[in-house]
C-alpha cells in the first residue's frame, strides 16, 4: 500500500501584468498556495489553492489556506492510503468545514500523484479527455475603456482571445453600462462580451443593469447580486433573455443542487478551488448537466499549476457551451511551470503528460515563495 508521507504548503506571490480591477479590490499581485505531497513509494504530486483578492473576495486567503493545510489537513492524512482519494476527500470534508481551496489543493496533489503512479493523466481518471483544446476567454479589468479596447485589439490580432469578460460593479451602473457599450462597439462581431459584477449590485441595480447589458449585446452576466440573494439571482434568470451565470454562490455540490432546484441560473461557473477539489467540481458539473444548465470553466486566477489541473477536468466534459476563462497564467509576469501551457488560436491545449501534465519550475518557486528574503528577491539572487 502506498501511503501519504509528507505534505508541504508554499505561498508564492507573483506580480500581475497590469492592475486587475474588481468590484471589491484591485490586484497587482496574485498569491497562491502550492501543495507538494510525497508518497511512500517515492512518487509525488502537486496541487494549488488560490483566492482572488484575498478576504475581500471570499472566506479564504492564502494565509488561511496554508494554515488549514499545515495544521489540520496534513496531520489528518499522513499515513493514509494514497490511492483512496475519494476517502481522503470525504475525510477532509467532514473534518475541515469550509476551506474549499485548502481541500482542493491537497486533493489535486493526490490525484496528480495517483495518475503519475499509474502512468496516465488526471483526465483519464475522470473518464478520459474529449477535447484536445479548450476555448479561453480573457478578462478586461483595467477599469479604463481605452486601455481595455487596446488590450482586446491586441488579443484579437494575436489570436489569443476573442471572448472578453469585463469586470464591472465598482462604479455607478450607468457608468459601467457606458464602459461596456464602448468596448462592445469596438469588438463588434469579432468576439463576444460578457461581464462579471462580483456580487456588487442590489436587485434594483441589477434589473436596470441587466436590461441595459442585454440591449448593448452582452451575452452573459456573472453573479450580479450577492450570493445570499438566491431569490434575486432567480428573478434575473427568469426575467431576462440574457444568460445569468452563478459563481460565488456555488461553494460545492450542495449549493449547485440548490441553485439548480431553484432554476436560479442559466450557467454555472465551475471552479476547482471553489468547489473543494476535482471530485466535487466533477459533481457540480454532473448536477448542471442533469439540470440542463450551461457550463463555463471558471478560474480563481490560478497559476499554471492549478490551471493545468482544471484543464484536465474540463477536457472530459462533453459540452462547455460557454467555454472557459482559464487564463490565470497569462495574467502573471512570469510562468512558474517548467513547461508552460500552450495558449494559441483562442484556446489552451490539454497537457498530455502524466498527472496534471506539468510540473513547477523549482527555481521559480524558490524565487517567488513568500518566506524567501525580500532583499534577495530584490537583487534577483538565484
Amino acid at each position: 500500500m502506498t501511503t501519504i508521507d509528507h505534505i508541504e504548503s508554499i505561498i508564492i506571490d507573483v506580480p500581475t501584468v497590469r492592475g486587475h480591477v474588481l468590484s471589491m479590490t484591485t490586484m497587482m499581485t496574485q498569491s497562491v498556495v502550492l501543495v507538494h505531497v510525497r508518497f511512500s513509494d517515492g512518487s509525488e504530486g502537486w496541487g494549488e489553492g488560490a483566492s482572488i483578492g484575498g478576504l475581500s473576495y471570499g472566506p479564504e486567503s492564502v494565509e488561511s489556506i496554508k494554515l488549514a493545510v499545515d495544521s489540520y489537513i496534513a496531520p489528518m492524512l499522513l499515513g493514509k492510503d494514497a490511492d483512496r482519494i475519494a476517502a481522503a476527500s470525504g475525510l477532509m470534508a467532514r473534518a475541515v468545514k469550509g476551506n474549499h481551496a485548502a481541500r482542493a489543493a491537497v486533493e489535486t496533489a493526490l490525484w496528480d500523484g495517483l495518475a503519475r503512479r499509474l502512468g496516465t493523466s488526471v483526465a483519464q481518471l475522470f473518464g478520459g479527455r474529449i477535447h484536445e483544446r479548450l476555448p479561453v476567454a480573457w478578462t478586461l479589468a483595467s477599469g479604463n475603456s481605452d486601455t481595455d479596447i487596446a488590450e482586446a485589439e491586441q488579443m484579437l490580432s494575436e489570436r489569443r482571445h476573442r471572448d472578453f469578460k469585463l469586470k464591472i460593479g465598482e462604479r455607478k451602473v450607468k457608468d459601467d453600462l457606458a464602459h461596456v457599450a464602448s468596448i462592445a462597439r469596438a469588438v463588434g462581431d469579432r468576439g463576444t462580451i460578457r461581464v462579471d459584477v462580483n456580487q456588487a449590485w442590489s436587485l434594483t441595480e441589477a434589473r436596470y443593469g441587466v436590461k441595459g447589458l442585454q440591449e448593448i449585446g452582452c451575452v452573459l452576466v456573472e453573479q450580479p447580486v450577492p450570493r445570499e440573494r438566491l431569490d434575486g439571482l432567480r428573478a434575473l434568470t427568469q426575467g431576462y433573455e440574457i444568460a445569468i451565470m452563478a459563481d460565488e454562490v456555488l461553494q460545492g455540490p450542495a449549493d449547485a443542487m440548490r441553485v439548480a432546484c431553484e432554476r436560479a441560473a442559466d450557467v454555472f461557473a465551475v471552479k476547482v478551488c471553489q468547489s473543494g477539489g476535482l471530485l466535487p467540481a466533477a459533481e457540480v458539473i454532473a448536477i448542471a448537466r442533469a439540470a440542463g444548465i450551461g457550463l463555463y470553466g471558471g478560474t480563481m486566477l490560478e497559476s499554471g499549476l492549478g490551471t493545468a489541473a482544471a484543464v484536465q477536468l474540463f477536457s472530459t466534459v462533453p459540452e462547455l457551451a460557454w467555454g472557459t476563462e482559464l487564463f490565470g497564467p497569462l495574467l502573471l509576469t512570469e510562468e512558474i511551470l517548467a513547461e508552460p501551457l500552450d495558449y494559441r488560436d483562442f484556446s489552451v491545449a490539454v497537457p498530455t503528460g502524466p498527472g496534471i501534465g506539468t510540473m513547477p519550475d523549482p527555481d521559480k518557486v524558490k524565487f517567488y515563495r513568500r518566506d524567501r528574503s525580500d532583499s534577495l528577491r530584490a537583487v534577483g539572487a538565484p
